[in-house]
């Protein structure tokens, strides 16, 4: 708005002195002063109408001046217009709540440190080939688990060997529930050795009862083991697996919640599991700190082209009072023996880690 300046003397400072007005001069002087007075007012009028604080430098709308007549701030159901962005402006910061970046929750922070501790703990174990192990604890409210793989290569798999006979086990009773029926007694008896006692002519015979890969893969899709490939013909043994894979399995027998197997199938499946013979309870059972009872099925196979063994182990153990599943697989071996002592040596730190991170 431009100030309007004061008249000017038209005779400087030094001119003549000013003399009265004539009184017919009078009224039009106090019509010229009275217009004048107008013109100033309606002037200020327009600098305070709203088109005028629509301006570029006008403030955004809701934001605070200081005066008792300040609009208050537009609600979310507004239809003001948004305040146009000045190259000035001091970018919002976001709210802790909406923030990207929020910290993150205890849990997902006790989950990456069990799991860092887990992998450091099997890192530390001198061994040769490949190790994986994946473990979580079943008294745990946080329900984390953590698994960890030696091996390079992100997608590895491991030979189940004798430890797809659990699975070929699941299937089985997943294939009688969907038909409303039971295990015949054979079925039964062939079920009870090739869990307690790692009979490879009954798993062959229960492969061929769910219809071999097929039969397996759509147990497997029911199950939520999705990293696990049966083997091929009546190689059970080269079925291909992953340590989680095989904790889903252990889930699904040990843990009713989610599980597809009825309760008596568990039950089945966990009393056969936990009746091995006794020169079969090497594994996972070396984690099992309370002598309260385990439940585990092993694996070995030797390869004929390399003479290296695959040695495994899965099961429920309880460590330090709490009910943990643990799976351990290894491949490349130098002897069975060898490939025992690690599993056992693997179960027992991946427990302690996880239990104490």
């Amino acid at each position: 708005m431009r100030t309007e300046r004061p008249p000017s003397r038209e005779d400087g400072e030094g001119g003549p002195a000013a003399r009265p007005a004539p009184a017919w001069a009078r009224p039009l002087m106090v019509s010229v002063t009275a217009l004048a007075a107008m013109a100033v007012l309606t002037l200020a009028t327009i600098t305070q109408s709203p088109s005028a604080r629509a301006g570029s430098d006008a403030k955004p709308a809701g934001a605070t001046t200081g005066g008792a007549g300040s609009p208050p701030a537009p609600t979310a159901t507004s239809k003001s217009a948004a305040p146009r962005a000045s190259s000035s402006a001091t970018p919002p910061t976001e709210s802790p709540a909406t923030s990207s970046t929020s910290p993150p929750t205890p849990t997902a922070t006790a989950t990456r440190s069990a799991a860092t501790a887990v992998r450091r703990a099997i890192d530390a174990l001198p061994a040769d080939g490949d190790l994986a192990v994946a473990v979580t604890d079943l008294d745990d409210d946080a329900d984390s688990s953590a698994a960890y793989d030696t091996s390079d290569d992100d997608g590895n798999t491991y030979d189940t060997a004798s430890i797809v006979k659990v699975d070929i086990l699941a299937a089985l009773l997943l294939q009688a529930q969907h038909a409303g029926t039971r295990l015949t007694a054979n079925e039964r008896a062939l079920a009870a050795v090739m869990i307690e006692q790692s009979d490879n002519d009954a798993a062959t015979a229960l492969w061929d009862a769910i219809g071999r890969a097929a039969g397996l893969d759509a147990a497997n899709r029911t199950l939520g083991l999705d990293h696990t490939s049966p083997g091929s013909g009546e190689l059970w043994g080269l079925t291909q697996t992953t340590p989680a894979d095989q904790l889903t399995l252990l889930r699904a027998v040990f843990v009713a919640s989610g599980s597809p197997l009825s309760s008596a199938s568990r039950a089945y499946v966990a009393g056969l599991m936990g009746a091995v013979t006794a020169t079969q309870t090497w594994g996972v059972s070396a984690a099992d700190s309370d002598d309260a009872g385990y439940a585990l099925k092993n694996g070995w196979l030797q390869r004929t082209q390399t003479g290296l063994w695959d040695v495994n182990s899965i099961g429920q153990v309880v460590h330090d009072g709490h009910r943990m599943l643990i799976a351990v697989l290894s491949s490349g071996q130098g002897s069975e023996r060898d490939g025992i002592d690690l599993v056992e040596r693997a179960a027992s730190a991946a427990a302690d880690a996880f239990r104490s991170p």
